[in-house]
């Protein structure tokens, strides 16, 4: 098939799930979007019992679509971006400490909590994935995924404060996990040794530098934004801002996602308020709240078809259920003793802790950076465990979000 067909074949079933979730099931768009994609997923691998040429066409359109290059070298850009747009800077600001700790500190601890507790889950089955691995799997899980959690929080009505503090935390700590993620893959992957220095080369060079290539570049389309005053013109600034950003920043080995994050951040805030008019903030809110829409169902669509080309063993499975309250262990520990340690110095939203280990979803990025591995069988149960956390992720953490808010936030939560 071409990539026309492809993507063509992909909206259509996005299109038809959409509608089939807002006519019946009634859930949350991506989430509704996404369990009818995996149930369709499980009934062509039923099928292919008794239709095989239907399961095997399925099979190989999945195969045709490179998850990691379609999320992080194409769709990820637009998505944080058009989730920045809408945050206010002064209320990042008044959280910036506790963001800062929970996207560094927090993606370290769990890092080493997860990775050494699913080297005990791992060893319980006899399958073979040594403590390196290990960590390298912590790497990929530990951050939470912006695209997840900024559209489950527009549905769980969170307080402010926190979804501020939710929302700034899983838009900058993929940077954080993805640097610990090439670092660990060198080791895991190379043999190669990683020293200090070399670390913080990587960190500077992706999160540094990607902050600060995100704000040049924020910089300038924020001045060509204020020179002109047309809404298609100024449209189309802001999509050359993303995508061109987002091909440069990788080009040069800075991180993409942590400059696309600066940039939307720039022109959401300083651009909206000096550089457009009226009309221009109209369009431009309908055109990327439109793309968000389409991308998120999308991606969460691809999310549920993947089953479909996955190597699922009964001991691949049952070591990703037992990976399930590892993964929640790690989180509420990451977050815990962070806030532990700021909650001397600033007050905190009753629940905070465990509302962010709930609300802590993990999507697409870890399946993309999983599979994103070289063809090894580390791969294969790495990609196998982290498919269950994310189904079990979305599904039920995410649907369930809502009323563990209300339930914690009641007068008596603590």
């Amino acid at each position: 098939m071409t990539a026309f067909q492809i993507i063509a074949a992909l909206i259509s079933l996005t299109a038809v799930f959409s509608y089939l979730n807002f006519r019946f099931f009634k859930l949350p768009a991506t989430i509704g979007v996404m369990l009818i994609a995996l149930l369709m997923s499980l009934a062509l691998i039923a099928a292919g019992w008794f239709a095989p040429g239907v399961h095997d066409a399925a099979v190989k359109l999945i195969e045709q679509i490179d998850f990691d290059d379609a999320l992080m070298q194409g769709m990820l850009s637009f998505l944080l971006f058009a989730g920045t747009l809408h945050i206010d800077l002064s209320e990042l600001k008044d959280h910036k400490g506790v963001i800062a700790t929970l996207a560094v500190v927090g993606v370290l601890i769990s890092l080493l909590v997860f990775g050494t507790l699913i080297y005990a889950v791992i060893g319980c089955f006899g399958l073979e994935l040594n403590y390196i691995w290990c960590l390298l799997f912590g790497a990929l899980i530990s951050p939470t995924d912006p695209v997840a959690v900024i559209g489950i929080l527009k549905e769980a009505k969170v307080p402010r404060s926190l979804e501020v503090q939710i929302t700034g935390e899983s838009l900058f700590n993929d940077g954080i996990g993805v640097v610990a993620f090439i670092v660990m893959s060198e080791i895991a992957v190379s043999g190669k040794d990683a020293s200090v220095a070399h670390i913080g080369r990587l960190f500077l060079t992706e999160a540094v530098g990607g902050a600060a290539f995100g704000f040049s570049i924020g910089w300038v389309a924020y001045r060509l934004l204020k020179s002109v005053n047309n809404y298609r013109v100024e449209v189309m600034l802001t999509l050359a801002l993303v995508m061109g950003g987002y091909a440069l920043a990788m080009a040069i080995h800075v991180s993409g996602p942590i400059a696309i994050v600066v940039a939307g951040l720039f022109i959401g805030n300083h651009g909206r308020r000096f550089a457009m008019s009226d009309t221009t903030r109209e369009n431009i809110d309908a055109f990327w709240d439109l793309i968000d829409e389409i991308l998120n169902a999308l991606l969460f669509v691809l999310i549920g078809l993947e089953v479909l080309v996955l190597a699922f063993t009964r001991d691949l499975f049952f070591a990703g259920l037992l990976a399930i309250p590892a993964i929640l262990l790690s989180r509420f520990i990451s977050v815990s003793l962070p806030v532990s340690l700021i909650r001397r110095c600033r007050s905190f939203t009753p629940g905070t802790v465990r509302i962010m280990t709930w609300g802590g979803l993990r999507g697409g990025i870890s399946v993309a950076l999983a599979l994103s591995l070289p063809p090894t069988h580390e791969r294969e149960i790495i990609l196998a465990v982290t498919y269950v956390i994310v189904i079990f992720s979305i599904l039920v953490q995410g649907l369930s979000l809502e009323r563990f808010v209300r339930t914690l936030l009641k007068p008596q939560a603590a």
